[in-house]
């Protein structure tokens, strides 16, 4: 089913917001962050992803990326699948408290959902919003980063490290880098 929210210029600028399924605080622990993290590392240097800004929260992540390349959807389908499985695999051999918990969910909706197999980690939106100007650019980075400051973890942006604020505020040059890493 259509949200609307599609990626229908693979060579456009995108705002998108990744959800876990349930909205389940995965990523409440520092081993799935990293993986996000290297995962985005590999695309930004090997699939030439570029990308503009980020943040990791407990259950979603947002970014704003675009693909010179006119392959962003390729890049998020695979993006999403490797994290997915890598994360997984991670819940079922590092120690976990809430495995069990976990694993139901995943499965669980993997089930309710024709498009997936054992387990469904994401879900299938990735909201994606076209980014048209300046103004909204602006506008979509700042939300961006103050995700972690409004969620009451940290008082300022630059101080939430699963973010690009602090590269975009240690950048002395006073202009957003066109991709970070």
């Amino acid at each position: 089913m259509s949200t609307g929210y599609q990626i229908d210029d693979q060579y456009g600028m995108y705002f998108l917001t990744m959800t876990v399924v349930d909205w389940v605080d995965v990523f409440s622990r520092k081993s799935y962050r990293d993986i996000l993290i290297d995962s985005l590392r590999f695309c930004v240097h090997e699939k030439r992803l570029k990308l503009y800004a980020y943040v990791i929260m407990t259950n979603h992540i947002h970014v704003m990326v675009q693909s010179p390349d006119g392959k962003l959807s390729a890049i998020v389908r695979d993006f999403k699948k490797f994290t997915a499985r890598k994360i997984i695999d991670a819940i079922k051999t590092e120690p976990e408290s809430r495995r069990e918990w976990l694993l139901h969910r995943l499965e669980w909706n993997a089930a309710q959902n024709e498009r997936s197999s054992d387990n469904q980690f994401w879900t299938h939106e990735n909201h994606a919003i076209i980014i048209t100007s300046e103004l909204f650019f602006r506008s979509k980075m700042q939300y961006i980063h103050e995700n972690p400051v409004r969620a009451g973890w940290v008082e300022r942006e630059e101080d939430y490290v699963y973010s690009s604020a602090k590269a975009l505020y240690t950048n002395t040059a006073g202009q957003i880098p066109l991709s970070y890493w």
